[in-house]
Formats: structure tokens, C-alpha cells, sequence
């Protein structure tokens, strides 16, 4: 049995592939060409034109990288260097192969058009060479248009044209490759992100499933039990009878948030209708629930009072449950550390915010600091950034404690 090893890139050529990415790379193999195109007409010299045309072809490649138009200056100036001249110089050829790679490398023009004009540019060159082979009286006449051996007058056109056409498409394919790969692995991540996805909302299945099992059951006991008590034991005085019926009307409605809870873990996706998303769940709390909120914190012995100054806005729902869950805490809070003492909701609707205030005349935060960073804090504070908002608790101007928050819109 055979186990197949994923082939990696050998070292040279990952030296390469590094050394071709680096940003001085054209800069130096530009000034190299250039250099070696000055030793070139130093050992064979010809015409002004000649020399400046390759010198421009060979230079301009320097910038192929930053201005990569500019291989289209260097493939003009090698053709017209060669009309100038019968022969093609090394460094010519070397820079207008390096120009046609990076043309379509680079799609600077679409292939097809790259190519057209190429071959149009040999062409002109070989006219040009054969105009000249005309007029010089110390060559052989050019052979007539037709007969044998007059198609060799185009070989410069054809071969040039051959090279210009593997040069453009060699840098197309490379940049077809490589834009392959970058969907490819666009895609790979997707996918990934995909699993991941499904993974989380696995696991938020099984926490919904933990939840449930765990704290339903219970919850749903007390309910039943505190319901049952009214009717199953003797004697019981009407206050008594109330804050059993109070205990279960508020575990059941506890349950009921829970489910709700349960049932935005166990959703996989929101549905889409149009442009909004709708989370197929029970409406939550708005500010308009505030006077059963404040009822129930009467109910169990708690003092509380509520006070709206401004004209009601109707805020989007992030933004009434964040407030609705802000003061939910903060008489929680309030029952919890300072029993028996009397809370004051205000809201406050201004033009561009919601101002919420509790205060209560209890005892206050301890003197010495514990318990100020309790978790429930800390979700109000969220529950305010979320929105783009700011929290702050402490000691009441007179006494007592006191939650202040604005949420802008």
C-alpha cells in the first residue's frame, strides 16, 4: 500500500519565486539590462537612433512593476530600434520579451489586441527593411510579389510576431493561474467559514438543549409546586395565597423568556423578507412592557414608581430591549442589595436620545467598593454600547444608588 506525499515547491525554486516578489527585483534586472545594452553598443556601435531606442527599451522596464503601461514604451522602442538597424540587439530581444510577458501578465490591453498590434508593429518593420533593401543599389533586387521565395521577405514579420504572440500569452496564462488560485482559496475560505458556521450553531443546539433540560424542569416545578400549594395546604391567609399565585405567575413567565431564549440559540438562520431579516422567535420586550415590568416589582414587595417626560418615540426593537433590560436589571438589582427601598424609573425622550434614569433611597454601594463590578453591571453597560450608547452606576446624589444611561438614535 502506498502512501502518496503532497509534492511541495523545491528550495531553489522557492528562492526564486521570493526573490521575483521583492520590490527592488525589476529595479535591479532594469539597471542589469541596461547596463549590459551600454556594453552591447560599446562593442558594436550604430546609430544615434539606434542606441537611444535601446537604451529606452531597456531602461522603461525598471518601472514595469509600478506603471506596468510602460512595457508598451519599451516593445516600441525595441521595434523601432530594429528598423533603425538590420540587426536585433540581445538586450532588445531580452527587454521586448520581458515588455510582451508583462503586457499580458498585467492585461494592459486585452491579448487579442496586444498581439494585433505587435504583429502590425513587425510588420512595419520588415516594409521598412524591405523599402530599404530597394533602394540600395549594392544588393540584389527585391524578388516581385508572387513568385518563388517572396514570402521569405516576411520571415522577420512572422517570426516576431510568433514570439510577441508566446510572450503575451505565457503572462496570460500566468495571470489566468493566478487568479485561479486567489478563488480558489476565496472559495476554500468560504467553505471553512461555512463549517465553522455549522459548528457554532451545533453547539448552540446543545446548549439550548442543556438549558432546557436543566433549567426548564426546574423552573417549571417551582411554577407547578407554588401553584399547587394554594389548593393542597390548609389555613393559608389571602397574602399567602397571592404570593404563591405571584410565584408562579412569575416563574412561568421567567419560563416563557427562557423559550424564547432557547428558541433564538436554536435558530439556524434568520429569515429574509426583502431586506430585513426576521428571526422566526416571539416579540420581545419594549419600553410599552415597562408597567408590568414596574407591577411585578410591586408584587413581590418592592416599591416603584415611573415617570415618562418627552413625546413617545418608537424606537427600533434593539433599541427597546436594551432599555426594557436595563431597568429589568436595575430593580432586580434593586430588590437584591437594598430590600424594601423605593425605586424611581425616569425616561426622558429628547431629539436625539433616550435618557433613562433608576434610583432607589437604599443604603448604597458599599463603602468599600465590592460588588461594583457585578456581571449584572456590566451586561447594562453593554446593553448601552450595543447601541451606541453610555452607562454609569454609583451612589445617588441623595444617597441610595443610582443607573443612568443614554442611548442615542
Amino acid at each position: 500500500m502506498s502512501t502518496t506525499i503532497p509534492r511541495r515547491p523545491a528550495p531553489v525554486r522557492g528562492r526564486l519565486r521570493a526573490l521575483a516578489a521583492a520590490p527592488a527585483y525589476p529595479w535591479c534586472t532594469g539597471a542589469v539590462l541596461t547596463v549590459g545594452a551600454v556594453a552591447e553598443l560599446s562593442a558594436f556601435p550604430g546609430s544615434l537612433t539606434n542606441g537611444a531606442a535601446i537604451l529606452i527599451s531597456t531602461a522603461s522596464l525598471m518601472w514595469r512593476r509600478a506603471f506596468p503601461p510602460v512595457a508598451l514604451v519599451s516593445v516600441a522602442a525595441g521595434l523601432l530600434s530594429f528598423g533603425a538597424d538590420s540587426s536585433l540587439s540581445i538586450a532588445v530581444m531580452i527587454s521586448g520579451l520581458a515588455s510582451c510577458y508583462v503586457l499580458g501578465r498585467h492585461r494592459v490591453l486585452h491579448p487579442a489586441l496586444l498581439i494585433a498590434g505587435g504583429a502590425f508593429g513587425a510588420l512595419a518593420v520588415n516594409l521598412w527593411h524591405v523599402l530599404r533593401w530597394a533602394r540600395d543599389d549594392r544588393l540584389p533586387d527585391v524578388p516581385p510579389l508572387g513568385n518563388a521565395g517572396s514570402l521569405g521577405l516576411f520571415a522577420e514579420a512572422f517570426g516576431l510576431s510568433a514570439v510577441i504572440l508566446g510572450a503575451v500569452c505565457m503572462g496570460d496564462a500566468v495571470r489566468s493561474r493566478e487568479e485561479t488560485r486567489r478563488e480558489r482559496a476565496h472559495t476554500q475560505a468560504q467553505l471553512i467559514a461555512e463549517e465553522r458556521r455549522r459548528a457554532a450553531e451545533a453547539e448552540r443546539a446543545a446548549i439550548a438543549r442543556e438549558l432546557h433540560d436543566i433549567v426548564s424542569h426546574s423552573v417549571s416545578m417551582i411554577a407547578v409546586q407554588a401553584e399547587s400549594a394554594t389548593y393542597t395546604t390548609p389555613g393559608l391567609s389571602p397574602q399567602a395565597r397571592d404570593g404563591f399565585q405571584q410565584i408562579a405567575g412569575t416563574a412561568r413567565a421567567s419560563l416563557a423568556e427562557l423559550r424564547r431564549l432557547l428558541g433564538v440559540l436554536r435558530t439556524p438562520a434568520p429569515r429574509h423578507t426583502g431586506t430585513t431579516a426576521v428571526a422566526a422567535t416571539a416579540p420581545q420586550p419594549t419600553l410599552d412592557h415597562l408597567d408590568e415590568l414596574i407591577d411585578q416589582h410591586r408584587a413581590v414587595g418592592g416599591a416603584a414608581e415611573l415617570r415618562i417626560s418627552g413625546e413617545r418615540v418608537p424606537l427600533a426593537a434593539v433599541w427597546e430591549l436594551s432599555a426594557y433590560r436595563i431597568v429589568q436589571e436595575s430593580l432586580t438589582n434593586a430588590r437584591k442589595h437594598a430590600p424594601g427601598a423605593r425605586a424611581l424609573v425616569e425616561l426622558d425622550y429628547r431629539k436625539d436620545r433616550l435618557a433613562l434614569r433608576v434610583t432607589d433611597d437604599g443604603p448604597g454601594p458599599p463603602r468599600d467598593g465590592g460588588g461594583a463590578g457585578g456581571h449584572g453591571l456590566t451586561g447594562m453597560r453593554e446593553r448601552a454600547a450595543l447601541v451606541g450608547g453610555s452607562l454609569t452606576a454609583g451612589a445617588g446624589r441623595d444617597g441610595g444608588f443610582r443607573v443612568e444611561a443614554e442611548l442615542p438614535w
